[in-house]
């Protein structure tokens, strides 16, 4: 078996800017695993908020031994982009080589479309009416939001799709006073969901304030390990490949958060669709899909994945898994 890591980079449609801060290309490492003629692929994005570098993060990959089993990865990689890439290579080889795909190894019902959101990342106010306006035909916006502007702007993209349903991602941007301020105005505009509306580690204040509406973990959330500290916190978590460390502890993490009461949102890092094929393995039957990182993408994979009326559908053979 053959392990082989390349750092690629994807321009980005449009500048894409967090509370944290603004990118215009998506940078990814694509892992191949051989074995003979069979090849096995997969992505993950390296992610700063969480200590991670594509350097450390290719030689992360780089120090497994060989051959490595899907089996016994989390004994030689944390959860988290190195192991994610790994993990859904040796899913994609294992597909490859037995000629099923990998939702029928898992043991998982066909896929179907998911619907999916689409991101609006943090601009001024006239900015995001008017990228609103050109998204209002899409069933559900996310929201970038993380500043003193955050109420102009939310009103700002209820003008621009007044029928839309709406989701909001704070980024760990608010303190708990602002977030007490803005739940009332969010419930008044329709919002449907907060994302992670306060910074690791000052979440606890979320078990002491009012959560009028539902209130999910994102960087509160990385795999199994994670649920315990979120219990009277959350009310969801947004499951991400990226940061459970692949497809294998993403599903079991669905499972356990179901398990524990929590709803389920399936995310993504700004990635290729390459990333996005296992995710809608775990997308279905979530409450909240955002799967939209090939949609803000410039250039994708060939062959890319495909969008529709129906959302983010499963993945061609060629493609992934």
């Amino acid at each position: 078996m053959k392990l082989t890591v390349m750092p690629e980079r994807f321009r980005l449609a449009e500048t894409f800017t967090i509370s944290r801060g603004s990118r215009d290309v998506a940078e990814v490492l694509t892992v191949t695993v051989e074995d003979g003629s069979v090849i096995g692929r997969g992505e993950c994005v390296p992610y700063k908020r969480y200590g991670e570098t594509m350097e450390g993060v290719e030689a992360a990959i780089l120090s497994l031994p060989q051959p490595v089993a899907r089996e016994s990865l989390d004994r030689h990689l944390p959860a988290g982009a190195a192991r994610n890439a790994v993990d859904c290579a040796l899913w994609d080889l294992e597909a490859r080589r037995s000629g099923r795909r990998v939702w029928e190894l898992a043991g998982l019902a066909a896929p179907r479309p998911v619907p999916t959101a689409y991101t609006l990342s943090l601009d001024t106010p006239d900015r995001m009416r008017a990228a609103a306006q050109r998204h209002a035909h899409r069933p559900l916006l996310k929201i970038k939001l993380g500043d003193e502007d955050d109420m102009a702007r939310l009103e700002a993209v209820r003008e621009g799709a007044p029928d839309t349903r709406i989701i909001v991602d704070a980024n760990e941007g608010w303190t708990a006073d602002v977030y007490g301020e803005l739940a009332p105005h969010l419930l008044r505009m329709g919002v449907a969901l907060v994302e992670q509306p306060l910074p690791v580690g000052q979440d606890d204040l979320l078990a002491e304030i009012a959560r009028p509406l539902p209130v999910c973990a994102d960087e509160s959330c990385h795999d199994r390990d994670s649920l315990p500290a979120l219990k009277g916190k959350y009310d969801m978590v947004n499951i991400k490949l990226d940061k459970t460390g692949g497809l294998t502890e993403a599903l079991a993490l669905r499972d356990a958060a179901r398990d524990a009461g929590f709803g389920v949102m399936v995310g993504c890092m700004v990635g290729t669709s390459l990333a996005m094929a296992p995710a809608v393995l775990v997308a279905q039957g979530a409450d909240v899909v955002d799967l939209d990182g090939p949609l803000l993408l410039a250039q994708d994979r060939d062959p890319p994945l495909h969008y529709g009326e129906e959302g983010a559908y499963p993945s061609d053979s060629a493609l992934w898994g």
